[in-house]
């Protein structure tokens, strides 16, 4: 038996698919059903990464092997930015090394490789691996790329302060040989 199926495209109008047999349509709808099923999926790990972070008392206390676990997961869903906060967890489990890493491989993402959480990301993880003069570039670099007011501000200031407190070591640095 034959059917005529009228569907609302997004983003376009009606368009009918004529001349589907039961059976194509059947195993329409079942793909339908199981790309709803994962995307369901999807959510509920988010959720259960967002309730891990909401419970931990500080950054420290993060159960981060098992957000990375659950960020594991989802490597079956395309999802830029959990991509990028896997990269984040993998940092914390493993040490900011693997982290930047994971971030050489996203850089290649055209969906990322210009995004400011890119470069804010690589900015922290590289002053956590005390590369502080990359660290002031990228967090710089991610200023320059946000559209975002107070999140520019801030960045900013993270690449001051991380200035300063540079030329403070240089200048320690200074004084002391000079003392020797």
């Amino acid at each position: 038996m034959k059917y005529m199926l009228l569907m609302n495209v997004p983003g376009g109008g009606p368009y009918q698919i004529a001349g589907w047999a039961a059976a194509d349509i059947t195993a329409h709808i079942a793909f339908m059903r199981d790309f709803v099923k994962k995307l369901a999926a999807a959510g509920e790990v988010q959720a259960a990464i967002a309730a891990l972070h909401d419970e931990a008392p500080s950054i420290e206390a993060t159960d981060w092997r098992r957000i990375l676990a659950l960020y594991d997961a989802l490597r079956f869903h395309d999802i830029p930015m959990a991509r990028l906060s896997r990269a984040i967890a993998l940092a914390m489990v493993n040490g900011p090394a693997a982290g930047l890493a994971a971030l050489d491989d996203l850089a290649l993402d055209p969906r990322l490789a210009t995004h400011h959480r890119l470069a804010a990301t690589r900015a922290h993880l590289l002053e956590r691996a005390g590369h502080h003069a990359e660290a002031i570039d990228e967090y710089r670099c991610a200023a320059q790329r946000t559209t975002n007011i107070p999140e520019r501000n801030y960045l900013l200031l993270r690449a001051a302060r991380l200035s300063d407190s540079l030329a403070g070591i240089e200048l320690k640095s200074v004084v002391g040989s000079q003392l020797d």
